[in-house]
């Protein structure tokens, strides 16, 4: 083709046309019908990816967000798109890279949204779309690091030529081979600072990229300036100025990484096949096949790779990665296991009850990176980060204005840049967010998982635990007080096929003690009435007697019963003692009896009882606690405990409770145990500690270095170590939270 077509809207397309001739397929620009479709704009690539709906009539989507360097980036995006017409909510974490948006569809669009993230010079993705996003990065810093050792070279030539003599002309030739290679540096390498200070001029808000956009300037120029004169800059400063920031900046970024993918780990011990039981046989099947009411065989040391229920065998099953809890589970036909599980000993089989996102493991998965994405309240840090920009200009404009005037150009230059550089707000800025996502990994690693982070740090504040009884405190289902051994082998026989929670409390016994199990034969079980069977030969009929007890009768007139009770969870007692040495006052608020309530108090060591109250004067005892100064944490499973847990300063739901009450709770408490309620109490204490202790750091290391800096104790080069190094101390103190939780239980 020619005219127009030689004509090429980018590289791409020329590249493309040259291949084309080069292959002598010229004939293509002369037979095709019509121009290739080109790529769709920005805003309409948008309109397929799926958003929520809400019933304010707004709309909700989440998005990934490459190039975000620091929490200036983070709070320069959400100020942006809050700004945006019909946005109601935009909530970028720095943590995860996600930015959490909700709007009026009828106002704006989700393409324009993406547009606006774009135009800051960040580059937004649909979910499940992430590329890696030290790519640019790496590039750059290889640029940068291979010009800065040949200027640093050309420049320790100049100086030994000082003093034995170079001839003029060499010196300058190296002095302009530097500038050219200084030039890129300047101009591609350090990109990222000058778009990040322009996207915050151009709306308004004084990035973090500011004063390092303004230092590159400075020193570019004045290397310019210099080279033309004949004179030495600071070209060298520059280039290992620009490698330094940009060596910190993919160290952070990966650390940043790392913390959010020891946070959302959870999912990973789900296995990516399993054995199917088809028509009398076994075939090896993807996860993705399986299906609810499928049935599936593992054997000892095997993950399970799907939420189901026990139909045959038994076995020992850990549960550490759901529950926090190292000591294996006894499951047997009839007991719910879970994907993630390890059958430590034995072989089962279970009948599939949820797979994939349903189950158990990956909605707990799901859960936690919602509360990872999900941003934290405005602290004092991110309030003063703007303000902390302005008053680094300041300093650096009367450094250089001082310097100026004392020393002349060249020591005002050194002196300004080493201001501008060594300033770093954004480590301030940093320390919750990264100490806030590593106490979610640390208390969902234990089994609590919480819904956002606010929760996580109010749960320090609580002074008091309210539990509920039944589900909580207590198992919730029946278990066997008193049996003799032979009243429970035949009752146990009859009853070994039933799900009734009766049935599987005397089999759960039988198997406890060690009594070999009879196999019943025509046994019937009638709805509300009992259980019929011949057990021995001889006919037996299980019948229900008073409050808590079962009557195990034959023809011949023997009577023998079997008592029942809902029994304290095991590690009930230990949890309350350990909330009490934690400082906590622990009240035990139940709709039951008070003797009933009373006496699971006592056994599990509850001082405190609210008893016979319903869920208004749940909610009425609850609001009491709080009008005498108590931050309180209500801890429920039931239906009946949804006011409860929202009336409280902090919900906690069991995981396996109504649905309703896991929707309106703060956390879930996954697995059987209450023990991770002093995991999350752990976690929250440390989070706040490495907030606490990084605060403290970065302020006393920007009073420090800024003084410094302007003092002329500290030479750019020195400020380019020291500013990554900053935001480095806030990565190690929130990658302490998973240790001093570790401390704690010890």
């Amino acid at each position: 083709m020619e005219g127009e077509a030689d004509a090429f809207c980018c590289g791409g397309c020329e590249a493309a046309a040259a291949i084309i001739r080069g292959a002598g397929l010229d004939r293509y620009y002369a037979e095709r019908a019509a121009c290739p479709p080109r790529p769709e704009a920005l805003a309409g690539a948008w309109t397929s990816v799926p958003v929520e709906a809400r019933r304010d009539g707004t709309v909700a989507a989440r998005l990934v967000v490459d190039g975000l360097r620091c929490a200036s980036c983070v709070w320069v995006t959400e100020r942006v798109l809050e700004r945006t017409p019909g946005v109601v909510e935009a909530t970028v974490s720095y943590a995860t890279g996600r930015a959490t948006l909700r709007w009026d569809p009828a106002v704006t669009g989700l393409g324009t949204l993406a547009g606006r993230i774009a135009a800051l010079g960040y580059r937004p993705r649909p979910l499940g779309e992430e590329a890696a996003p030290d790519r640019d990065l790496m590039l750059r810093l290889g640029v940068a690091g291979f010009a800065a050792m040949n200027i640093m070279l050309l420049a320790a030539t100049i100086y030994t030529g000082w003093w034995d003599g170079m001839d003029p002309a060499w010196a300058g030739l190296f002095r302009w081979t530097a500038l050219v290679l200084a030039t890129p540096v300047a101009l591609w390498c350090a990109a990222p600072f000058f778009s990040g200070a322009w996207a915050g001029l151009r709306h308004r808000v004084l990035h973090l990229d500011l004063p390092i956009a303004l230092a590159v300037t400075v020193l570019y120029a004045h290397g310019v300036a210099a080279t033309l004169a004949g004179r030495d800059g600071y070209l060298d400063s520059l280039a290992m100025l620009v490698t330094l920031l940009l060596a910190g900046r993919l160290l952070e970024s990966r650390g940043r990484r790392r913390a959010a993918e020891a946070a959302m780990s959870l999912a990973a011990a789900v296995p990516g096949t399993a054995r199917r039981a088809a028509g009398g046989r076994l075939e090896t099947v993807p996860v993705e096949a399986l299906r609810p009411g499928d049935r599936i065989d593992a054997g000892a040391g095997e993950e399970l790779a799907a939420d189901g229920v026990v139909v045959e065998g038994s076995g020992q099953v850990r549960m550490a990665l759901l529950t926090g809890e190292s000591e294996p589970v006894v499951v047997a036909r009839g007991d719910r296991v879970v994907a993630g599980a390890v059958l430590q000993d034995g072989a089962i089989t279970v009948e599939v009850r949820a797979v994939g996102r349903e189950t158990v493991l990956q909605q707990m998965a799901a859960g936690l990176q919602h509360s990872a994405d999900s941003g934290l309240r405005p602290t004092a840090a991110d309030r003063i980060a703007p303000w902390f920009t302005a008053a680094t200009l300041v300093v650096a404009a009367v450094t250089c204005a001082v310097w100026l005037g004392l020393r002349g150009v060249d020591t005002a230059v050194a002196r300004t840049v080493a201001v501008l550089v060594v300033a770093c707000p954004c480590a301030l800025a940093l320390s919750q967010p990264l100490a806030a996502a590593a106490g979610l990994g640390a208390a969902a690693r234990r089994g609590l998982l919480f819904r956002s982070a606010h929760a996580l740090l109010d749960l320090d504040d609580v002074t008091l635990v309210a539990l509920d009884k039944t589900g909580t405190v207590t198992a919730g289902v029946p278990v066997v007080t008193t049996a003799g051994d032979a009243t429970l082998r035949v009752a146990a026989g009859l009853e070994r096929y039933s799900t009734h929670p009766i049935a599987r409390a005397i089999v759960a016994e039988a198997i406890r003690r060690g009594i070999p199990l009879p196999r019943g034969t025509g046994v019937r079980e009638q709805a509300g009435v009992g259980v019929t069977g011949v057990v021995d030969g001889r006919p037996w009929r299980l019948r229900r007697g008073g409050p808590g007890e079962v009557l195990l009768l034959d023809d011949a007139g023997s009577r023998e019963s079997i008592r029942l009770a809902d029994a304290v969870r095991p590690d009930a007692a230990q949890t309350i003692a350990a909330l009490r040495g934690l400082g906590r006052r622990v009240v035990l608020l139940t709709g039951d009896h008070p003797d009933v309530a009373r006496r699971i108090a006592r056994t599990a060591g509850v001082d405190e009882v609210v008893a016979g109250a319903e869920p208004a004067a749940k909610v009425s005892a609850i609001q009491g606690f709080r009008s005498a100064g108590h931050r309180v944490l209500f801890a429920g499973d039931g239906l009946n405990d949804g006011p409860a847990l929202a009336a409280a300063d902090v919900g906690v739901a069991m995981g396996h409770g109504a649905a309703s009450s896991v929707l309106v709770a703060d956390g879930v408490i996954a697995g059987d145990a209450l023990g991770p309620l002093v995991a999350g109490f752990q976690a929250a204490r440390a989070c706040r500690a490495a907030i606490r202790a990084n605060q403290r750091r970065s302020l006393a290391y920007n009073a420090l270095a800024v003084t410094a800096a302007a003092l002329g104790w500290v030479n750019p080069l020195v400020a380019a170590v020291l500013m990554p190094l900053s935001s480095g101390m806030v990565i190690w103190g929130a990658s302490r939270v998973e240790a001093r939780v570790r401390r704690r239980e010890e």
